[in-house]
């Protein structure tokens, strides 16, 4: 990891850390291929459970780098597909990573920012961050983080906020589904561990592959077909290891071996 980007490791769970606070944790091309090769060895460590993304400083993520985006400005449009296409991997390798993963969210998000919130399985957030999509205020779009984003608050409220630009805070960000909860600073390291703690409870295969059951029920227009995939699927997690040391340790009144200990 470089200063830009900081990893930590705690057992099974591991911690992304943007260290950009002089600029608000805002991307560049650097930071999101950092980003990016990081989420991808953190998806084949079959060793963790858990990650948690967060950010250092008062702000989670302001979206993209100004001097970045001059740049971006100048180049050509060849440029800045490639450049879009590298921030469309990141949110996908984010949506996609084949583990659980939380947003703690101790700032301001924007643009980008949201974006990957909107990747995350949980976010929590406190009182305090302002939200917003502003890149209509420069004449621009949404357009690479708008699938992840549409998903987590919807159509109707996607149609107002890329429109307006209009900044909300964190309640509003709760409310439309942005966030899942909204504490206060001092219980947002609490709130976090909870959530892992209850992630860590769950079997490994079956709480990484709960987004990818998600994503195949929203997408599935063949009820038929669909009733057939997710017998498939419940057969195959019952017969698994894991799924027969689920149900035996539910039967004999005992934890998982997986459970463990409580975390402190």
């Amino acid at each position: 990891m470089t200063q830009a980007l900081q990893l930590f490791r705690d057992g099974p769970v591991t911690r992304l850390r943007m260290s950009r606070p002089q600029v608000h944790n805002a991307f560049d091309d650097h930071l999101i291929a950092e980003l990016t090769d990081a989420l991808v060895a953190v998806g084949a460590d079959a060793a963790v459970r858990v990650l948690v993304l967060e950010a250092e400083g008062p702000s989670f993520s302001a979206g993209a780098d100004l001097n970045w985006m001059r740049g971006m400005a100048a180049a050509s449009e060849e440029d800045n597909r490639q450049d879009s296409l590298a921030l469309a991997r990141l949110m996908r390798t984010l949506d996609e990573l084949p583990k659980p993963t939380i947003a703690r969210v101790q700032g301001a998000a924007f643009g980008g920012g949201v974006g990957l919130i909107a990747c995350c399985d949980i976010a929590i957030g406190v009182p305090e961050a302002k939200f917003g999509l502003t890149e209509a205020k420069l004449g621009l779009l949404p357009a690479v983080i708008s699938p992840y984003v549409i998903n987590a608050i919807g159509p109707r409220h996607a149609r107002r906020y890329f429109a307006s630009a209009e900044i909300f805070d964190a309640e509003e960000a709760c409310r439309i589904g942005l966030l899942h909860a909204v504490v206060n600073p001092t219980a947002l390291d609490t709130a976090v561990k909870r959530q892992i703690d209850l992630l860590l409870k769950t079997g490994p295969a079956a709480s990484a592959s709960a987004k990818q059951l998600v994503r195949a029920t929203c997408a599935h227009a063949d009820g038929a077909r669909h009733d057939a995939d997710n017998a498939a699927l419940i057969a195959r997690l019952r017969v698994s290891p894991e799924g027969q040391e689920g149900l035996s340790a539910f039967l004999d009144k005992r934890k998982p071996a997986w459970a463990g200990q409580e975390r402190s």
